[in-house]
């Protein structure tokens, strides 16, 4: 057997890190059997194991000061029968520990994902939610998600898909009459705070985005989907049933407006901009108005400026 080329710096602390893992997982190994797996000679394994004995966990000021903060070996098999048995490891088999707060937090935001048609229907959240909870320093407080009105549309609608039917339901847009539309159900999401239904709309012969909260007698048909593989619009593109809106703005602001501006026509003076856009939902002007604190101003369609006037009317009567 060729000579073994004496370790430099970085491959004695890069074995040191694979060593130690490897040591665990053997239980009990010989000098020798080590050495051969490692490629070193049997005195430096015989080094290596004795200095593991001064590694372990910092402890105040980061001097290590109680003997279970270090690695230890048995020193007795190591000397009488060249052994290598490791008494005590640290750090390795902890593991950082989520309070009951953090996984409660968590837990909710699994339960709330789990609703999603098309998302929750597997065994991984229930799973999820098993780990979390066993992996928390304490028990987690019991989560309860409150229902949401339109909870029995998108139960409804993840039952469709389950089944691959359509759906029908009555839908009542913004300033506009009900209509009656037969939907292939694409996807179900939720977009600051909303839940959004995708699918191809029977009546329009496209893609089309509906806001569950304007959804009403929704029922599964006996009509199979077609258009399942149809590509999903982004959130922000224009369709027929969009609403046209002009905001106006500090032109500094842009980087904060996002998508919103991303297809807009803009004008500006230099400090503010107005832009025009189609959005699929006049709510979504009221929440961006609200987010941007007096910023954005609502300046078409009028039902958005007096719905946004007076969510910001309402706001203010809570401190006066």
């Amino acid at each position: 057997m060729s000579a073994r080329r004496p370790l430099v710096a970085a491959d004695r602390a890069a074995l040191l890190l694979q060593l130690v893992p490897y040591l665990i997982g053997k239980g009990e190994v010989s000098l020798v059997e080590a050495a051969d797996e490692f490629d070193v000679g049997v005195d430096q394994m015989r080094e290596m194991v004795e200095k593991l004995t001064v590694i372990g966990l910092p402890g105040e000021a980061g001097y290590w000061q109680m003997a279970n903060d270090l690695f230890d070996i048995d020193w007795e098999l190591l000397d009488r029968d060249d052994l290598i048995v490791i008494t005590n490891s640290v750090g390795l088999e902890r593991s950082p520990k989520l309070t009951a707060r953090e996984a409660a937090a968590l837990l909710a935001g699994l339960q709330l994902a789990s609703s999603i048609p098309g998302v929750g229907d597997t065994q991984l959240f229930a799973g999820l939610l098993a780990k979390l909870a066993r992996g928390a320093s304490s028990v987690p407080a019991d989560v309860i998600v409150a229902p949401e009105p339109v909870d029995a549309v998108r139960a409804a609608v993840s039952d469709a898909l389950r089944r691959g039917v359509a759906v029908s339901f009555s839908y009542k847009a913004p300033n506009a009459a009900a209509t009656t539309r037969t939907v292939d159900p694409i996807k179900v999401q939720i977009a600051d705070g909303q839940w959004y239904l995708q699918g191809w709309c029977h009546l329009r012969r496209a893609m089309r985005t509906f806001h569950l909260d304007r959804v009403s007698d929704l029922a599964l048909t006996d009509i199979p989907t077609t258009h399942a593989e149809e590509p999903v619009p982004g959130w922000f593109e224009s369709g027929r049933d969009d609403v046209v809106a002009r905001i106006r703005y500090r032109t500094d602001l842009a980087p904060l407006l996002g998508e919103y501006l991303s297809r807009a026509v803009i004008e500006s003076d230099g400090e503010h901009s107005i832009a025009t856009m189609r959005v699929a939902d006049e709510a979504s002007l009221r929440r961006l108005a609200a987010q941007r604190g007096g910023e954005v101003e609502i300046l078409e369609p009028e039902g958005a400026r007096r719905a946004a006037a007076a969510w910001a009317a309402d706001g203010l009567a809570q401190y006066l």
